[in-house]
């Protein structure tokens, strides 16, 4: 959970920090809040965590300079496993 929410903390603190505006910005940022609240709430739901991964990183996908970021989340998202059936 601890790698989890470094990885959210950083990435929102680049989102923030850059320049550029995308029309997506706003899902991100909403998506990536809510990932904050989960680290914070207890253990998250693996369904829930790759869906707010997907929409993030539709989101800002294309802006190479928070791909590294994107990276940490979805390596941190990954340490949950896969989603029960």
């Amino acid at each position: 959970m601890a790698e989890l929410r470094t990885a959210v903390s950083r990435l929102r603190r680049e989102l923030a920090a850059h320049p550029a505006e995308f029309p997506d910005r706003g899902i991100a940022e909403d998506e990536l809040a809510a990932l904050a609240a989960m680290t914070v709430s207890g253990i998250p739901e693996v369904p829930r965590l790759r869906r707010s991964l997907l929409l993030i990183a539709g989101s800002i996908g294309s802006v190479s300079a928070l791909a590294p970021r994107l990276q940490e989340v979805r390596s941190a998202v990954d340490l949950f496993g896969e989603p029960r059936r």
